[in-house]
């Protein structure tokens, strides 16, 4: 029987090899079991299934419903592939004491994942995740088939976009997107979110252009990763056929990411920085800014210059929505394209994101690339470098002990004048360009980060990171 370790918000693996209809039954009985044992007030025993696109997304969502219905538990199951975030906010909207989203994101398209969604409609954080892991095999799996639990109303089978759908519209200054007359494009890279911008904006005078929508479980050779070397279809369109934008979902739509309308890549950290500027200058937001700690450090200059309060925590959005519940926040973000808005639910939202870019827009009626030059202007350039390279998991407590003992005296020029230390290690010079190496929860990959003023200088402190690890 394989071992089963959840990682940051469930559990992934590949499909056929650990990712089988026997785990998937395995890890939603250990689930049911911990529900059952620790109901939350305030909610009903009831859950909310949903899938992605991935290859048998939908039996496995399917199987992991039946096994919900098998212990008691009232099923709310999505029809067809669904956005993450309209899951998670079902399960808040119908008082569920949690979701499952049967999804492996943004990772390749080998992978699927069972994703934990807790009752306030954001990602189980990792003591929840703990406590679901040791419940694997405490019970034996209890199923009800599905055309049983349909017959018997334990399982409804329910499309929960539209409520999600209509939020999001009050969430946002819909009316003035609606007679803004923008004409964007949608790089939908192959995910659930493919169509969700033509259904929104139906009716209005925005035109919406979206690409790279069929459904195909290899999402068309690539990781369906809202970064540049994704972008390559959706590019040459644009060059010839321009826009005011292109957005970007990625897999599960959960994360955001984005081009001008000629193409032109817009990294997620410009893409922060701009809805930041949005909120304070043009919606008179006040709150704490709450980011994951690879995320620029213009977020940084700004909050300073805003005179708003910033909160950095350690990578993985789980972390973010832990603030968020606290209350009082403006935005939570994270370098990966996961963005979180107040007065929404405590979760990562690539298509709330999306929309509110589109606010932006309609309300400066300017260009995203003179908007990004005026925040360059205020507090200067930060460009971004990351690679991710194999390092023997047995090694890295090895290496993160010489990291922290061992910090550069300088970065570049640069003296330094910060090692942080509590996920992975970062090392922030004076001038605020930084470094950072963080392993992944699961596998043997070590991620090396890094922000200069130069795209050179950040490459170039990319490469001292690699040099770091040569050092054990």
């Amino acid at each position: 029987m394989s071992q089963i370790k959840f990682g940051t918000d469930g559990w992934r693996a590949v499909i056929a090899e650990d990712f089988t209809f026997a785990n998937v039954a395995r890890v939603a009985q250990a689930t049911a079991d911990y529900w059952n044992a620790n109901p939350v007030s305030g909610t009903e025993k009831k859950v909310v299934v949903g899938y992605d696109r991935r290859f048998l997304s939908d039996q496995f969502a399917r199987c992991s419903a039946e096994v919900f219905a098998g212990n008691g538990f009232q099923v709310v199951l999505t029809p067809e592939p669904t956005p993450t975030p309209s899951v998670s906010y079902a399960v808040k909207a119908l008082g569920a004491v949690g979701g499952v989203m049967i999804t492996a994101s943004h990772n390749p398209p080998s992978f699927n994942g069972f994703k934990l969604k807790s009752h306030y409609g954001g990602s189980s954080d990792s003591t929840t995740c703990a406590a679901v892991e040791s419940f694997l095999d405490r019970n034996p799996v209890s199923k009800l088939a599905l055309p049983e639990a349909i017959k018997a109303k334990r399982v409804m089978v329910k499309d929960v976009r539209p409520a999600h759908y209509s939020a999001l519209k009050k969430l946002v200054d819909f009316k003035l997107i609606a007679k803004s007359k923008l004409r964007f494009a949608h790089e939908a890279l192959f995910g659930v979110g493919a169509g969700c911008f033509e259904q929104l904006l139906a009716g209005t005078t925005c035109k919406v252009t979206t690409l790279n929508a069929a459904h195909d479980p290899l999402f068309g050779g690539i990781n369906p990763e809202p970064i540049e070397k994704n972008y390559a279809r959706s590019q040459a369109f644009l060059r010839k056929h321009p826009h005011d934008l292109c957005l970007v979902t990625d897999g599960d739509a959960d994360r955001v990411g984005g081009m001008d309308g000629r193409g032109n890549y817009l990294t997620t950290h410009s893409l922060i920085c701009l809805l930041l500027h949005h909120f304070y200058a043009n919606r008179r937001g006040k709150g704490r800014v709450v980011k994951a700690l690879t995320t620029t450090s213009m977020v940084d200059k700004m909050c300073a210059a805003y005179g708003l309060p910033l909160v950095v925590t350690g990578v993985g959005f789980k972390y973010i929505c832990a603030e968020m519940l606290k209350g009082d926040v403006l935005l939570g973000a994270e370098e990966s394209g996961g963005i979180g808005f107040p007065g929404h639910i405590p979760e990562r939202d690539g298509i709330a994101a999306g929309l509110m870019l589109l606010e932006m827009l309609a309300v400066e009626r300017v260009s995203l690339n003179k908007l990004l030059a005026k925040l360059e202007k205020e507090f200067g350039p930060h460009r971004y470098e990351r690679i991710d390279t194999h390092f023997p998991l047995e090694k890295r407590p090895l290496l993160m002990d010489f990291l922290k003992s061992n910090p550069p005296a300088k970065l570049l020029k640069s003296p330094l004048k910060e090692v942080q230390s509590f996920d992975g290690v970062k090392f922030i010079a004076e001038d605020s360009s930084w470094l950072m190496l963080r392993g992944s929860g699961t596998e043997p990959i070590l991620r090396i980060y890094a922000e200069a003023g130069t795209q050179t200088n950040a490459a170039r402190l990319v490469r001292l990171g690699v040099e770091l690890t040569k050092q054990v």
